[in-house]
């Protein structure tokens, strides 16, 4: 049965990789025409688009026009094979395995989609936020309760911190697609996780953008996405909960 979830997380992921690409452009639809080449636009050929395996068949390179294949391409594809593999270790085959499935696959799109493009594409986040919140009704891990004030915390949360920015500095400094994705982290992990995903993902986010800052040479003026560091710090929260808390009473411990 791990064996099938791997696969079928696999089978997802190469369909992500599709959504990734096509979703940020208004005029592509990400289920037709089916997957072709970005550069020649030559159909791909099911023996062609086996996740993972046929990367490395074609090494690395598409078989009409010898165009290099993207690293992105396996990597979703494995991100989301093991993905698939921890959620059935955590949860096994209960109700809770497809609602963090599709949460998981979620992130995943958004963690790229915000990388190459810097959005986070509504048609993920707002879906994301009903489908956390109506799952809730049957998810043995999260209340409704808990859902609804996941929801509207991480969504009110956020926008504090934009607004209270932008007060200070009358620069954005977060746009709404991440006050929306928090709000759909929310809606599927509880109000509990928040503290957490917000100071998570700040450590996170500060030490990737003292980086860029080192790179780019740009100093405060350096932007980089949000995105992706509030969907890490969720996967961190969704697999590593028990020891999260074992930290925090440790801290506690020893600060008293």
């Amino acid at each position: 049965m791990l064996i099938l979830v791997m696969l079928f997380g696999a089978v997802v992921g190469s369909f992500l990789n599709v959504v990734i690409l096509r979703l940020p452009a208004p005029e592509e639809s990400i289920v037709f025409p089916a997957s072709r080449c970005p550069q020649c636009q030559a159909a791909i050929r099911w023996y062609d688009n086996i996740p993972i395996i046929s990367f490395i068949l074609l090494g690395k390179k598409c078989r009409h026009c010898g165009a290099a294949i993207s690293w992105q391409y396996p990597l979703v594809e494995l991100a989301m094979l093991l993905l698939s593999a921890a959620l059935f270790q955590r949860f096994g085959l209960t109700p809770a395995f497809p609602i963090y499935f599709v949460f998981c696959a979620a992130l995943l799109a958004v963690i790229f989609i915000d990388m190459r493009h810097q959005i986070i594409p509504d048609t993920i986040s707002l879906p994301g936020i009903v489908i956390g919140f109506g799952a809730a009704f049957i998810n043995p891990w999260v209340t409704w309760q808990e859902a609804g004030l996941g929801l509207l915390l991480g969504g009110g949360a956020l926008y504090a911190v934009a607004a209270g920015y932008y007060l200070l500095t009358k620069r954005e400094g977060m746009g709404g697609g991440d006050i929306k994705l928090l709000a759909m982290i929310g809606a599927f992990l509880g109000w509990q996780c928040l503290p957490f995903v917000i100071f998570g993902s700040s450590l996170l986010g500060t030490v990737a953008g003292i980086g860029a800052m080192v790179r780019q040479k740009k100093g405060g003026k350096t932007v980089i996405p949000y995105g992706p560091f509030l969907s890490l710090a969720a996967l961190l929260y969704l697999f590593f909960l028990e020891k999260i808390n074992l930290a925090l009473q440790w801290y506690m411990t020893l600060m008293n």
